[in-house]
């Protein structure tokens, strides 16, 4: 059985103290490969640098939009020639965040629109963050061609009409710990709609832990209790639907 981890955050601190081991203890649940995710200054660079260490370990960059105040001139020039890195498989994660408004909409906006264009550029899919803007992110996506590159919505957590915008612009929707929670309503209608060629799975590790280990730190590893989770609101086993995601990664990041 193999797996693949679409999204997560090896480089975050939470990590520093154990890092080779949680990643020893992901590998040894299946997941043979892992996306980690650089989203600013600070992250770029480490998620860089696994990249490099670990031949299992691919690297999407990207601004985040709690971080877009901080994007200056000359940041999406380094974005773009670090896609040109072997190991950069998309640009990401990017998008809207309307919980924390670390950054004024409006910056929010040019930043996303910006790095799509940049994506469109470049044929580069796109890793969406987007934590309640589903309205403006279909827009924004709508209206910047972002169908032309695809992606993946991120950690998706709209409703089933969202959803098949997404899927209507040539979007995967990927899923993480709250499908594995009892109140989890939304999720796992979604997801049990979402057709198979579509469906991704991810930890967003350190954060968004899955049952039963919600409140502590997540793990790549983890990755496997959402799988189990996807296998049974999808009606079919653990591995016919590890070997369908992991399927449809490699597709969509074009990894081997």
């Amino acid at each position: 059985m193999m797996l693949i981890d679409t999204h997560t955050h090896l480089d975050a601190p939470q990590f520093d103290e154990d890092r080779e081991e949680v990643i020893q203890r992901a590998l040894e649940q299946g997941v043979t490969r892992m996306i980690n995710i650089g989203f600013n200054r600070e992250t770029i660079p480490t998620t860089m640098k696994l990249a490099e260490q670990y031949d299992f370990i691919y690297a999407a960059v990207g601004w985040h939009p709690q971080d877009a105040i901080t994007m200056q001139d000359g940041d999406l020039d380094w974005i773009a020639e670090l896609c040109k890195h072997e190991k950069v498989v998309a640009i990401g994660e990017i998008g809207l965040d309307y919980y924390w408004d670390t950054s004024p909409k409006d910056v929010q906006h040019k930043v996303l629109r910006d790095q799509i264009g940049l994506a469109r550029s470049l044929g580069m899919p796109i890793s969406i963050h987007n934590r309640d803007a589903h309205e403006d992110i279909v827009r924004i996506l709508q209206e910047e061609k972002a169908n032309e590159v695809g992606g993946v919505m991120h950690s998706f957590s709209g409703s089933w009409e969202i959803a098949k915008m997404c899927l209507n612009m040539g979007f995967h929707l990927s899923f993480g710990g709250p499908i594995t929670f009892k109140n989890a309503k939304q999720p796992k209608e979604v997801i049990a709609k979402v057709p198979m060629d579509r469906l991704l799975i991810e930890t967003d590790s350190p954060y968004l832990t899955p049952h039963p280990y919600r409140g502590k730190r997540n793990e790549s590893g983890y990755v496997r209790l959402v799988a189990e989770a996807a296998a049974e609101l999808k009606g079919i086993s653990l591995e016919e639907l590890s070997s369908l995601t992991t399927k449809n990664a490699m597709e969509r990041f074009g990894i081997r």
